[in-house]
């Protein structure tokens, strides 16, 4: 009796938990206050069922992440800066897969073979909390952020781990006329940004740029009009005077992740028609054409101010990432 006691309830027991567990895919790097992921992952429960739990890392700790766990993957699909897709494809822990509207992603946007294809892009500039500068000026170059009008006030993302804080690297190195073979400039201007005290968290730091705990913060476009226009924050977005770039995110599937099949799900839903519509409410530049509405795009910078950015060369940017990396830990950090 007791025998089937045990039986009935472990078979109970299986039909409550195993529903859900099914439909679960795990998703590094899917954090809610970044790029409105918590808006994306929402829909993805509602339409397909799959819960993508939210998670906080950053690209290069993702990268890590999947690595470390390579001989037994935890995660389904991650979400990387454009050089961490490349990184990763390289390191073996991706699985090719081309979801659904992949033919409609341009070539230069998605690996050939399947390892990671670009779900939006976003232009790196000055996001800025003009009631957290205290009467000063919304700066307006690079240069401005050397200012010691400024000190204490900026803040970048830990260009050692964050994809972010690696694109500003980027971005001001370019801009101040150095290329993917030499970062000097790079190196050169954190030196001198370090004289003004930043701040340098690891993680995304909207909420705290919308508290004024960090007044401006090297940062993309989206984040900023989101801020703008969907949180009414005393905010702007600031594309500096010298240039910048505009860079793809990507998404890759897990090798031998533990739910493959619901990480497809994932995958197809970021490209479908939806996803695609979410990210350009969320003010990203969707990688499909004409998933932004006119009304939309009226709400960006003028296309005078985004002809200063120059697109990166994705391949030249991952090889260069761990030279820039040993200086600025020698020489910054």
């Amino acid at each position: 009796m007791l025998k089937h006691l045990f039986l009935g309830a472990a078979a109970l027991l299986a039909v409550a938990v195993s529903p859900a567990a099914a439909q679960t895919a795990i998703c590094y790097n899917c954090p809610p206050e970044w790029a409105d992921w918590a808006s994306q992952l929402r829909a993805i429960k509602q339409d397909t069922g799959v819960t993508v739990p939210h998670d906080n890392k950053n690209s290069g700790q993702s990268l890590a992440a999947l690595i470390a766990e390579k001989a037994n993957p935890v995660a389904d699909v991650v979400y990387l800066g454009g050089p961490f897709g490349i990184q990763a494809k390289a390191a073996g822990v991706t699985a090719p897969y081309r979801p659904a509207n992949w033919d409609e992603v341009p070539a230069d946007m998605k690996d050939p073979d399947g390892h990671w294809v670009t779900i939006h892009s976003g232009t790196l500039g000055f996001f800025v909390n003009r009631d957290a500068l205290g009467g000063k000026p919304v700066p307006q170059s690079w240069a401005d952020l050397l200012k010691p009008d400024y000190a204490g006030m900026v803040g970048y993302l830990d260009p050692t781990s964050a994809a972010v804080g690696y694109v500003g690297a980027v971005a001001v190195n370019l801009a101040l006329g150095g290329d993917y073979d030499s970062f000097d400039k790079a190196i050169g201007w954190f030196r001198d940004l370090h004289r003004n005290s930043p701040i340098v968290p690891k993680q995304t730091s909207y909420a705290r740029v919308l508290s004024g705990e960090i007044p401006i913060l090297l940062d993309y476009d989206f984040n900023a009009y989101r801020a703008m226009h969907t949180d009414k924050a005393p905010v702007e977005f600031v594309i500096p005077a010298e240039g910048t770039v505009a860079v793809p995110y990507v998404m890759a599937l897990v090798a031998n992740g533990p739910n493959p099949d619901h990480g497809k799900t994932v995958l197809d839903f970021v490209l479908s028609d939806k996803g695609q519509g979410l990210w350009a409410n969320a003010f990203m530049r969707p990688v499909r054409a004409g998933a932004m509405a006119p009304d939309l795009a009226a709400k960006f910078l003028p296309a005078a101010d985004y002809a200063r950015a120059r697109a990166v060369d994705l391949d030249r940017m991952a090889a260069a990432q761990k030279g820039f990396t040993d200086r600025y830990l020698a020489d910054v950090n």
